[in-house]
């Protein structure tokens, strides 16, 4: 039996992670947009939209060792996660998107062979997963 201070320890050791990959992602979009000045379509505003408050969400509840976010992140974080798995799969298919100015199938940088919807997905997979285990108390 998992004693609760380890139990606690592990938890905000996880939220801690997701906080920063949250935040990773959060600059990483920042940095494309406003250093690199590329345009965001609208696909990639969406998933900002529910990337950005992860940061706060999740680093109060890192600080405050609330595993009971997993409520308040998950509703952000798996639309997220759908919306860019989405939108990676109008890249791979080349399927014309119109809802913006800029095409959500065109493909305007990569990092490590993955496009930035790649990225995003593996962001918002990440942050779900650690915060599920973070929710999950050890038997």
């Amino acid at each position: 039996m998992g004693d609760s201070r380890s139990d606690s320890d592990r938890a905000r050791f996880l939220l801690a992670a997701a906080t920063t990959v949250a935040t990773v992602a959060t600059a990483g979009s920042l940095y494309l947009s406003l250093g690199l000045g590329l345009t965001p379509c609208r696909l990639c505003w969406y998933q900002r939209i529910l990337m950005y408050p992860l940061v706060v969400v999740l680093g109060v509840a890192a600080v405050e060792n609330r595993p009971g976010v997993v409520r308040t992140a998950l509703p952000l974080a798996v639309p997220g996660a759908a919306i860019a798995a989405y939108h990676s799969w109008l890249q791979v298919s080349q399927t014309t998107c119109g809802l913006g100015a800029v095409s959500c199938a065109q493909i305007q940088y990569r990092v490590f062979g993955l496009t930035v919807p790649n990225l995003s997905l593996t962001a918002f997979l990440l942050v779900t997963g650690l915060v599920v285990a973070a929710s999950v108390k050890r038997s």
